[in-house]
């Protein structure tokens, strides 16, 4: 079934970084963020700046979280502790909520600049999905989901959006927690033993791990293959047009 065992019956998508080409983005805002604010507070308690990593810090503590969980699992990681805050807070604002619509703030601008550019892989394999019925989601902690999906030229291609909203709505914890590809499943009244989850974040492929998903896609796309899988890929990829030679060699072979 498209590179994936015989018993998958839909497929839940990860968004930045599987469907669009947009974690590169979320990682450059996250850096814009907290560097501004980490050499703020360096000059204020003078100790040394140390810059956040687009790369190792991005993928352990933000990527694939809800926003608030990532400036606070980041924050944790460097001993700082801010006050919550409100979703009134200024962005910018020396709290939890500030620095998190600071974040917010600069990805937008920096879409808005640069457009959204999706995978081409990955229309492909939708194009394909949808040909064949089988049920499509996307399951994003993004609030700004419908938005990329509507820039990228995609939002079309999908039966249910599962998105930082939804997730505030129903209550939903975010990833590494299960929750929001549960929630996915049950509205494509499929069971998550015959459901694939599509990650490119090590903590959304925890959450499909969590979930008792019947298969777990890693898509590589930054030489991670090797924790993808440590984190609970059952497959990884570069890019999911792997997945559809994948099915093509076989369809020649039998």
């Amino acid at each position: 079934m498209l590179g994936l065992p015989d018993h998958i019956r839909a497929f839940l998508f990860d968004l930045d970084g599987v469907l669009t080409q947009t974690a590169k983005v979320h990682a450059a805002a996250w850096k814009d963020m907290f560097d501004s604010f980490l050499r703020t507070e360096a000059e204020r308690t003078g100790e040394e700046f140390i810059p956040f990593d687009p790369v190792g810090d991005y993928d352990a503590y933000v990527d694939g979280r809800p926003r608030l969980d990532g400036t606070r699992e980041f924050l944790a990681s460097r001993g700082i502790r801010l006050p919550e805050g409100t979703p009134a807070d200024p962005p910018g604002t020396r709290t939890v909520q500030g620095l998190s619509s600071a974040k917010n703030r600069t990805v937008l601008r920096m879409i808005q600049e640069q457009g959204v550019q999706p995978y081409p892989g990955s229309v492909e394999y939708l194009h394909r999905l949808r040909v064949l019925g089988l049920p499509r989601a996307v399951v994003s902690s993004s609030a700004n989901c419908r938005d990329v999906l509507r820039a990228a030229g995609i939002d079309g291609l999908f039966d249910v959006v599962i998105d930082g909203l939804v997730a505030r709505r129903d209550k939903l914890p975010g990833k590494p927690a299960p929750d929001t590809y549960l929630a996915a499943a049950r509205a494509l009244k499929t069971p998550p033993e015959h459901a694939a989850v599509f990650e490119d974040a090590l903590a959304g492929v925890e959450s499909g791990r969590a979930g008792g998903f019947g298969a777990v896609v890693g898509v590589d796309r930054v030489g991670q293959a090797g924790a993808l899988r440590e984190h609970g890929a059952d497959i990884v990829v570069r890019d999911l047009a792997e997945l559809i030679e994948a099915d093509s060699a076989q369809e020649e072979g039998s």
